[in-house]
């Protein structure tokens, strides 16, 4: 009994004492927070304080908008520093200058298009979509023409780069991994990445002098150039998807005994099929605006021509350059079917791009089970 008595003075001294006391003598584990309208009501502040010389000064809106800013970035961090911490604060003055920086790269985007919409939205009709620009002069005409032409001559520089393009990243993949020739096909897909799209323009044309002469104009030469400009592109993307095929599938493939092609047929690439599919379709949107080589080697025409082997062939891009830069007489109607064949165009990209996110997300591999 009295040694129990004695142990149970022993541990007493270390036991915490209970009460207020100790309670008021803790260490708190979190920090005060700012309101999660923080950012709004500083932002509120800002537009306040952006909008005041405006009024009473007179400033116009780039600098109004750029005191709002500068007080944003401002206001924001240094109430956090008080309230929760210089930790904190510099975290939330980070994330406010990626959101200007996103504000910023925004700017031209929206500009351009609320422009081309407003612009182009006027010139849009049955009549501008069915007919083409042959005998016109003036009021009238459309863009049937540039736009079956932009269709046969995008489709077959698909039809060009994307066999040759998939075959190449196959062979730099799994088949020439480390030698010396993966290596030299990788340095030239570097340099045509690179390669201006006149310079490519200019190489269908020469190309073509050597087999039908001077002068030569044809839509399949624009698709020869439109296909150098694809290749590279359809090659990296293509590449870059099958590396993230993982080495367990090929292994027990081969483990199994089936040779390399038929697991390249069978297990790679239908592995991989999602994100070369949105790259070959991100290719596509990529050349479909193109101008420079199409105006040397394609050529205009105001006639539909649905033949790219023969004679010169229409495309929104020559189309909308020719319409603004000779709009013939009156001027206005030129240019309102330019601006119409440009929101045309626009829509014909993001379109594709639209496609290439569905199809991805389409053959993505499913996780669910």
């Amino acid at each position: 009994m009295a040694r129990s008595t004695q142990v149970r003075e022993r541990r007493d001294p270390a036991t915490p004492a209970a009460g207020p006391e100790a309670a008021s003598s803790s260490v708190p584990l979190a920090r005060p927070q700012l309101p999660t309208q923080a950012p709004l009501l500083t932002g509120v502040l800002a537009v306040a304080v952006g909008a005041l010389p405006m009024v009473v000064l007179g400033w116009g809106l780039v600098a109004g908008v750029l005191v709002a800013v500068i007080v944003q970035l401002v206001a924001l961090p240094v109430w956090s520093g008080a309230v929760e911490g210089p930790r904190r604060a510099k975290d939330r003055l980070a994330t406010s200058l990626m959101w200007t920086a996103f504000g910023v790269a925004m700017v031209p985007l929206v500009s351009l298009l609320w422009q081309v919409i407003g612009n182009g939205v006027p010139a849009l009709s049955t009549e501008f979509f069915t007919y083409s620009m042959r005998n016109v002069v003036g009021e009238g005409g459309g863009i049937y023409h540039a736009l079956v032409g932009t269709l046969i001559v995008t489709g077959w520089a698909a039809a060009i780069s994307v066999p040759v393009g998939v075959m190449a990243a196959i062979y730099l993949v799994e088949y020439g991994r480390g030698t010396r020739m993966a290596r030299v096909i990788t340095f030239l897909v570097d340099v045509m990445t690179g390669i201006p799209s006149i310079v490519a323009g200019l190489f269908a044309y020469a190309l073509f002098v050597l087999f039908f002469g001077p002068g030569v104009r044809m839509g399949f030469g624009g698709s020869v150039a439109l296909a150098v400009l694809m290749t590279p592109i359809v090659v990296r993307s293509t590449e870059e998807m099958l590396k993230l095929v993982p080495d367990e599938l090929r292994e027990a493939s081969y483990a199994l005994g089936v040779a390399k092609w038929r697991t390249v047929t069978k297990v790679v690439l239908p592995t991989a099929m999602g994100g070369i599919v949105t790259g070959v379709m991100l290719a596509v949107a990529r050349v479909a605006g193109e101008t420079a080589p199409l105006l040397i080697i394609a050529g205009d025409t105001d006639s539909v021509n649905f033949n790219a082997f023969s004679e010169r062939m229409a495309t929104l891009p020559v189309y909308i350059y020719y319409s603004y830069m000779q709009p013939g007489i009156p001027p206005e109607f030129g240019r309102e079917r330019a601006w119409g064949a440009a929101l045309v165009l626009i829509a014909l990209v993001m379109g594709l791009n639209l496609i290439a996110r569905a199809v991805g997300k389409y053959f993505a591999p499913k996780t669910g089970r």
